[in-house]
């Protein structure tokens, strides 16, 4: 591939990402990402044959950068308080970056849940237990979290962090009436949130 083959397929990538962010699968076109893109149909079909195709990639990609960035909580040199603490500071601020996120994963493994079966295929839970298992071991007997609670609490801590942004036209609105801005909520939120689990799990 040449050097403008790969820029081309680039700004595809880019403008594919934005128009299925703001419109979903559903109600994006491929003419209105050839129009994002500054290109014409033709072209765009010659990188994406179809719709499905550009699409499955950007989702992936997508998905596959959110996981990637929280893989320090694997981390065996962070407690477990330092990993929640990181969690809630990191994935506020991917979010912040990515406020349109939320509702189209949420949107797009509703309409097809056989994406997240691919997505997750390769993951092993069971050995993601035993890492999380062995770095804890002591913390998680002390706060009782067992392999029955541990989806529970993730499950918990991830709704603090996406849930103001699938409800932000309703929680700005009510930050704005209590004459609170939005995205000072969001930063204190990154360690509210983290206090909340922290004194939930080891009350």
């Amino acid at each position: 591939m040449s050097e403008n083959e790969r820029q081309t397929e680039e700004k595809i990538f880019e403008s594919a990402t934005e128009v299925f962010l703001k419109k979903g699968m559903d109600g994006a076109r491929m003419q209105d990402i050839a129009n994002h893109a500054g290109i014409n149909k033709a072209l765009l079909h010659y990188y994406y044959r179809t719709k499905d195709h550009l699409f499955n990639a950007v989702f992936e990609k997508i998905a596959g950068q959110m996981f990637k960035k929280f893989a320090p909580v694997l981390d065996e040199n962070h407690s477990l308080e330092e990993k929640i603490r990181f969690f809630f500071q990191e994935h506020i601020s991917f979010l912040q970056r990515n406020p349109r996120l939320p509702v189209f994963l949420i949107n797009e493994l509703n309409r097809n849940p056989e994406r997240i079966k691919k997505l997750i295929k390769n993951l092993d839970i069971n050995k993601l237990w035993s890492t999380l298992e062995k770095q804890h071991k002591e913390e998680f007997v002390k706060y009782n979290i067992t392999k029955e609670t541990i989806p529970q609490l993730m499950t918990s801590i991830a709704a603090l962090s996406v849930f103001p942004f699938m409800a932000k036209a309703v929680i700005s609105g009510l930050m704005e009436k209590m004459g609170y801005d939005f995205n000072a909520y969001l930063e204190a939120r990154k360690k509210f949130a983290a206090d909340f689990v922290i004194k939930a799990i080891t009350k």
